[in-house]
């Protein structure tokens, strides 16, 4: 294990908490603070040869991954373990949310070649679960729920692979919706992000309701399929605010739910109000059981992806998965 680097003063506020959850910080006033070393329960791995093949992988077929484009803490660990979450549609999103390094402005054309691509990367890594994110494409009529639908077919027809789809709301179309799922996804995944309170502030042109209308949807229309949505921690919410979002999810029958830190990624995003200890996480990690989630991923590490294949197999036993170790 090795210590990240220290946060550069213009990347993260400082390493406290904030007076309140109504915090004004922004990546301008946080540069004005002294440089200082993240929590000592922030580690990662060390790389390994397998992050390579991993990355030659991607190369060769010109294939996205949000580990790359959101600049994950945990590419190291999932790299060199060979397996990756795959980005479709681009590396452009056309939403400007406060929290993520994904590029955004002029999207790019659909490559109709793609899914094909992504079905011979899962086919090469190896891979026996595959999960599948996007940028979030609103100018296109089906948010580009058509490209999910071939991606996810594709994939199982060359690997039969589990896969699980980490989707955008489709701003709400639920015939894009429904689309996605009848590719019948093993996990239909859609993150909520963060509390209601700080949708305005963190995940602009989105919409809390529209969140829990597409994941109540999918149940709706699938009730054996299981859905899984995510939360960052360090944002300025308050524990109580997290218990009433994880019981909103609770309450349209998701099953699953990845909880981590948010690590500020570049220095025009959101500063990180807190860095929650693992306590805390663990804390929080009891109480979404005690709400009825099939598995909970609560952790500083953990991500929507972060394990996604253990959580499936685990699912029916209700373990906690945690990156604190």
């Amino acid at each position: 294990m090795f210590d990240l680097p220290i946060i550069d003063s213009k990347q993260a506020a400082e390493n406290e908490p904030s007076s309140g959850c109504g915090s004004s910080t922004t990546p301008e006033a946080a540069s004005s603070k002294p440089r200082r070393r993240l929590p000592k329960w922030l580690k990662r791995p060390m790389p390994s040869a397998e992050m390579g093949f991993t990355s030659s992988v991607i190369e060769d077929l010109n294939l996205e991954t949000v580990c790359e484009s959101a600049k994950c803490p945990n590419r190291t660990e999932c790299w060199s373990q060979k397996t990756a979450t795959f980005m479709i549609l681009g590396n452009v999103c056309t939403r400007p949310c406060g929290f993520c390094s994904v590029p955004k402005g002029k999207t790019e054309t659909v490559e109709e070649d793609e899914p094909d691509r992504v079905a011979e990367a899962a086919a090469r890594l190896g891979l026996k679960h595959v999960v599948i994110t996007c940028v979030t494409r609103d100018d296109l009529p089906d948010g580009g729920a058509e490209h999910f639908y071939q991606c996810v077919l594709k994939v199982r027809e060359r690997t039969g692979a589990a896969v699980e789809v980490l989707t955008s709301d489709f701003l709400g179309n639920r015939k894009a919706i429904s689309r996605v799922v009848q590719a019948k996804p093993d996990v239909f995944n859609h993150n909520t992000e963060t509390v209601p309170r700080l949708y305005e502030r963190v995940r602009r042109n989105a919409v809390y309701q529209r969140t829990l209308d597409l994941l109540a949807q999918v149940k709706e229309e699938d009730p054996t399929m299981p859905t899984k949505s995510g939360l960052m921690l360090g944002l300025g919410e308050t524990i109580e605010e997290v218990i009433d979002t994880c019981a909103d999810l609770r309450s349209v029958g998701v099953d699953m739910i990845t909880i981590g830190q948010y690590l500020n990624p570049g220095p025009e995003l959101l500063p990180v109000e807190r860095y929650v200890p693992p306590e805390e996480f663990e804390e929080i990690a009891q109480q979404c059981h005690k709400l009825g989630f099939s598995m909970v991923a609560c952790g500083p590490f953990v991500r929507s992806s972060y394990h996604a294949g253990e959580m499936v197999n685990d699912m029916s036993t209700g373990t906690v998965i945690s990156s604190v170790k």
